[in-house]
């Protein structure tokens, strides 16, 4: 029997992927899952009132406890099926929004349920749970190796 949530079609969520540069390589940040204690990115539901962006930067906040500049353009989307507490299954989309770090907080919202860690993207790649993001992580590899990540990524407009 198919629960009610997975015949609404895909639902939308944010995610940051938190890069560095660290000599002549990229890294990205993993963050683990609260229960599972999975490999992920800082990901959530789209906010009121915030651009995608600014939500996607204020769940690595939460998640990861790091600042930086965040693009306000995608880097790119993946898809995976969200199993919430009661087991049901809520298929995702998740748009990535990259994030250079800029500083990293010894205490955070969530410190005391999550682990973060800095790994080259192909270690990344590897270790996220999620096939979606596995295969995206895949890809960037080469695109960030070739073209890299936006440096000076474009602040939002003052209003």
């Amino acid at each position: 029997m198919k629960n009610k949530l997975s015949t609404l079609g895909p639902r939308h969520q944010i995610a940051a992927l938190p890069w560095r540069q660290s000599g002549a390589s990229v890294e990205v940040l993993l963050i683990t899952s609260r229960l599972s204690r999975h490999w992920l990115i800082p990901k959530g539901w789209p906010m009121k009132g915030k651009s995608p962006s600014a939500a996607a930067a204020r769940e690595a906040l939460e998640e990861a406890g790091i600042k930086g500049a965040i693009s306000q353009e995608p880097v790119g989307r993946y898809q995976y099926d969200k199993i919430s507490l009661d087991g049901a299954v809520i298929p995702c989309v998740v748009d990535v929004y990259p994030l250079l770090v800029k500083q990293e907080l010894d205490e955070w919202q969530e410190a005391a349920t999550r682990t973060r860690s800095w790994m080259p993207i192909e270690t990344a790649s590897m270790l996220a749970y999620e096939g979606g993001l596995s295969d995206l992580l895949a890809q960037l590899d080469h695109n960030i190796l070739a073209t890299g990540l936006p440096s000076r990524p474009k602040k939002a407009a003052r209003r």
